[in-house]
């Protein structure tokens, strides 16, 4: 028996002396967090800055702590609506009996959270998990040491390591977190790793719920505002330098209007992001070696470089956002997560086309699709399969709490956040309370189909068809 075995007894005893928190408590764990955030966003905001080189505080406010607010505010709104035994019906057989779903917390939930966006890929789920009345063990990425780190001592701070615990450190440690017994455990994070995690938890039948990204479309229909389209996913590509799991990873456009909407997405980037302090580093030397390996493998077969910048290698910055046109089928680009400030286009004939490229791929975490023909949107949303569609932007789908977040096949699987994670991280119990006719015994539950079978067994089963 290892440490981290003993530390999850330990919690999981903490759990079972209270194995259905009230109301109260839930909110009162779900305002720590509010509480622990709003005393330390300026130290949060540096501590990302350390980790990225460059990261601007107020993409940190906008992507990380204001998700996180968002989902506590929401969870306090709904939860004690969520926390409702829901009546369902019962058939004519048993009307006089009442059945009921009741919500009930599972225990420990282990969460594995990446590196891009560390602050909300932690707390997020984590928010969901103790909304559902459960107990949480955080693993962060160690590629953002740092904030994962202080984060860490943060929830140290705030609370007691058998409701919310941390646990950092790298691989080995990472492989022995997934490996323990919890009842829950979620991961975001690459395919490749999602894999190994779920093979991990399979040896305890240890349920998973798994975000995993993949290559998001953006579809410009011929009927689209060039314009909008292009300030859109400049700012979908290039927030937190395309860091973002959702990101536009590439474009499926009319070859009658590629050169229009090249020439919008540098005017869109121009504006947005001309301020170096504005576009985010790289998290790591290896990232930065995997965009430059993505673009020079495209330009080794016979791609074209566009930066989308006109000011080069200006101030700090380490890496040229750029457009890949003419890309080849067999280029890396096209097949691997990018996940960095490089946009391929791709050239389609039609919607039809469009749709046939999807999905000739593994299904991707989000697809974004411009045009104003509502045939051609509704094809496209009937026809293809992703974890979330944004329609004439980028990213909003994931910001609305009402709306479940996901991923569908290879993207993943289940959700973590509002009513979505609740449900995850709960156990939806069926329960029915079985009742005679009129308080009587008359009809009541299995009694007519007790045996010995006669006539009357028959007749109830005429009657049942």
């Amino acid at each position: 028996m290892n440490r981290f075995t003993i530390q999850l007894d330990e919690i999981k005893a903490a759990y079972a002396a209270e194995p259905n928190p009230s109301l109260e408590v839930r909110l009162e764990r779900i305002v720590r967090i509010e509480k622990m955030l709003r005393a330390n966003e300026e130290k949060i905001c540096k501590a990302l800055i350390a980790d990225f080189g460059i990261r601007h505080p107020i993409e940190t406010q906008l992507a990380e702590l204001q998700m996180v607010y968002q989902a506590c505010k929401y969870a306090r709104k709904h939860l004690k609506e969520w926390m409702k035994p829901v009546q369902v019906e019962v058939p004519l057989y048993l009307s006089s009996s009442e059945a009921w779903i009741q919500s009930q917390s599972i225990g420990v939930v282990g969460i594995i959270s990446p590196w891009n966006y560390p602050i909300q890929l932690a707390l997020v789920p984590a928010i969901a998990a103790l909304a559902a009345g459960n107990r949480v063990w955080l693993k962060p990425s160690d590629r953002s040491s740092r904030t994962s780190g202080f984060l860490a001592s943060l929830i140290q701070e705030y609370f007691h390591p058998s409701e919310f615990c941390v646990t950092t450190g790298g691989i080995e440690v990472a492989e022995q977190f997934a490996a323990l017994a919890f009842n829950h455990l979620s991961f975001t994070g690459s395919e490749a790793i999602g894999k190994k995690v779920m093979r991990a938890a399979a040896e305890n039948l240890t349920p998973v719920t798994l975000e995993l990204g993949g290559k998001t479309p953006a579809i410009i229909d011929s009927t689209a505002k060039l314009q909008e389209a292009a300030a859109s996913i400049v700012y979908g590509k290039l927030l937190n330098s395309g860091q973002t799991c959702i990101a536009p990873d590439y474009v499926l456009i009319e070859q009658n209007i590629q050169a229009t909407f090249i020439q919008e997405l540098q005017t869109a980037a121009q504006s947005q992001f001309s301020n170096p302090e504005e576009l985010t580093g790289p998290i790591d030397d290896d990232q930065l070696q995997h965009w430059q390996h993505l673009v020079s493998d495209a330009v080794d077969r016979g791609a074209k470089a566009i930066p989308l910048l006109s000011n080069p290698a200006v101030g700090a910055r380490r890496f040229e956002p750029v457009v890949l046109i003419d890309v080849s089928p067999q280029a890396r680009v096209l097949h691997e997560e990018i996940f960095g400030p490089i946009l391929p286009i791709v050239i389609v004939t039609d919607t039809a086309a469009a749709i046939a490229y999807v999905n000739s791929r593994p299904n991707p975490l989000a697809l974004y699709w411009f045009g104003k023909s509502k045939k051609n949107m509704q094809r496209v949303l009937e026809e293809t399969r992703s974890g979330g569609v944004t329609i004439n932007d980028t990213l909003l789908h994931a910001v609305v709490e009402s709306l479940p977040f996901g991923g569908i096949g290879a993207s993943g699987m289940g959700a973590c956040k509002g009513k979505a994670g609740f449900d995850a991280f709960s156990h939806a119990k069926p329960i029915l309370e079985v009742r005679g006719l009129l308080g009587t015994s008359l009809f009541k539950g299995t009694q007519a189909a007790h045996p010995p079978y006669d006539k009357k067994t028959e007749r109830l089963i005429r009657h049942l068809k």
